[in-house]
């Protein structure tokens, strides 16, 4: 048994008691002054940094090394989740901060390596292309339609969801006492599969209409058409799901609202990984129904219902984090990569130190 799994439900800020819903709250008023208002650039300016994106992204760095600390406090016995947040954390601090703060210090515009299309939803955008140094330009297409597929089909989506998103990092750090509180049933499960879609839907829709209007005349419906559904998609996905409740509900219902619900990137992957070698390895006729697997799954699947099925499973919204492998105490769940091909197929193991 890992160290706090016990302790778990007893803590008020980790069973939706009144100090969750003090700490949703308090989240929630922070992105919605961070979208909607301008405090935190009159905040950024006292600490002499450009703009309020800035010191958003300094705190957000903060939060997860904060986060990382106490998550390996609980869970680094496991080599995996060592290295897995060791990567998150320098990925964040580097793609997501220091590096966009340079360029910004030189007046160049601040570029979010880590993040590609669609979850970067307008970096494809014919104008913003246009704009781009060429080898940037390169990064963004090459990486959204050839590097990160190719990397989530060969390791799974937990490739770019586990190890390189900074959205999935916060939520494996800052996040990490309220993994717990994610809804496993199955009226969950449909929602999940319909909204993600249409989130997704939308993107290429929206996608489209600006390709469109980039060949459009001045004042055409398309170029409209294509401005109030960015304006539509900013506010209602970009600022208010991904942000003011994507991260606001942590406390209430999970770490991985945005990346279940919503986010586009994390549908596109799940597509990919159906496809891919990676899967979850049920050692067979040893589960013992404990329930820690599904329990601390921050998507909501059951993955005990698997392991007592005797049941290998690949799922699309799994982000390969590990979690269920390293609470089940038989060591009975294992992440895995294999070829399709047959009997006497080639595996490689990411394995974990239970």
């Amino acid at each position: 048994m890992q160290v706090g799994l016990l302790s778990t439900y007893r803590n008020p800020v980790q069973n939706r008691a009144a100090m969750a819903w003090l700490w949703a709250l308090l989240l929630m008023a922070f992105y919605i002054d961070l979208y909607f208002f301008d405090h935190l650039d009159v905040a950024a300016r006292l600490v002499h940094l450009p703009s309020k994106w800035t010191l958003y992204g300094l705190l957000y760095s903060v939060a997860m090394c904060v986060g990382g600390y106490f998550m390996l406090r609980k869970h680094g016995s496991s080599r995996y989740h060592q290295v897995r947040t060791a990567v998150l954390v320098a990925v964040q601090c580097t793609l997501g901060f220091l590096l966009p703060l340079a360029l910004d210090f030189m007046g160049r515009p601040a570029y979010y390596f880590s993040y590609f299309f669609p979850l970067k939803y307008d970096i494809l955008f014919p104008g913003t292309l246009k704009d781009m140094p060429v080898a940037v330009a390169i990064w963004f297409i090459a990486g959204s339609f050839v590097g990160v597929p190719l990397l989530v089909f060969y390791k799974g989506k937990r490739a770019y969801c586990s190890w390189i998103c900074g959205c999935g990092g916060l939520a494996e750090t800052f996040g990490d006492p309220w993994r717990h509180l994610s809804d496993k049933s199955d009226r969950a499960w449909r929602v999940e599969q319909i909204s993600i879609y249409m989130v997704l839907a939308l993107v290429f829709v929206m996608f489209g209409l600006v390709i469109g209007d980039a060949y459009a005349a001045d004042g055409s419906a398309v170029r409209a058409v294509a401005q109030h559904t960015r304006s539509f998609y900013s506010f209602a996905i970009g600022s208010v799901f991904s942000g003011v409740l994507g991260t606001g509900l942590y406390p209430l219902m999970g770490t991985r609202v945005w990346c279940r619900f919503g986010c586009p990137m994390a549908a596109v992957l799940g597509l990919i990984q159906k496809f891919g070698r990676f899967r979850v390895t049920v050692k067979k006729d040893m589960c013992i129904a404990c329930g820690n697997c599904s329990t601390y799954c921050e998507m909501g699947i059951d993955v005990r219902a698997y392991a007592m099925a005797n049941q290998d499973f690949k799922r699309a919204s799994c982000v390969g984090c590990g979690m269920c492998a390293h609470v089940c105490p038989r060591g009975v769940l294992r992440l895995e990569t294999r070829d399709d091909a047959g009997p006497h197929e080639a595996i490689g193991t990411w394995t974990l130190d239970l």
